[in-house]
């Protein structure tokens, strides 16, 4: 069982988000498991690296130009755990504000096992900025 020093977790993750900042799904899908678990903001799951790869692929084709910024982690190397907080940049998902620029911010509970991420849980704010607006999201 390969255990990662905190120091490659921190590589990792990093090269995690280059990859996602390139859109570029084969690149990210390199770092996670093949059974890796995926929890969205929006409680969406998925299980397997190649039903994320499913449940990925029309994200990263249209992506909107999506940018995360990595803004601090707390990795733990004997837990093999981190917790990233991040912003992502993006047209707008939300109704009523479609393609009008969106800033979330959040925080990622990921697990590694055997050198890989094996678990990636995301958690957004409930209140968001659209074109500099805080707009709250309904439930």
């Amino acid at each position: 069982m390969t255990r990662l020093t905190r120091d490659e977790m921190s590589k990792a993750l990093a090269e995690m988000n280059d990859a996602f900042n390139a859109h570029d799904l084969g690149g990210v899908l390199e770092g996670l498991h093949e059974d890796v678990y995926f929890e969205n903001w929006t409680g969406g799951r998925v299980r397997g690296i190649e039903s994320l790869r499913a449940a990925w692929a029309p994200w990263f084709k249209d992506h909107g130009g999506f940018q995360f910024t990595h803004e601090d982690a707390v990795i733990d190397e004997a837990q093999q755990k981190a917790v990233t907080r991040w912003r992502l940049d993006w047209p707008s998902t939300e109704a009523g504000y479609e393609g009008l620029h969106e800033t979330r911010r959040g925080v990622d509970v990921i697990r590694f096992e055997d050198g890989k991420v094996i678990e990636k849980l995301s958690y957004s704010k409930t209140t968001v900025e659209i074109e500099g607006n805080r707009v709250r999201l309904g439930a």
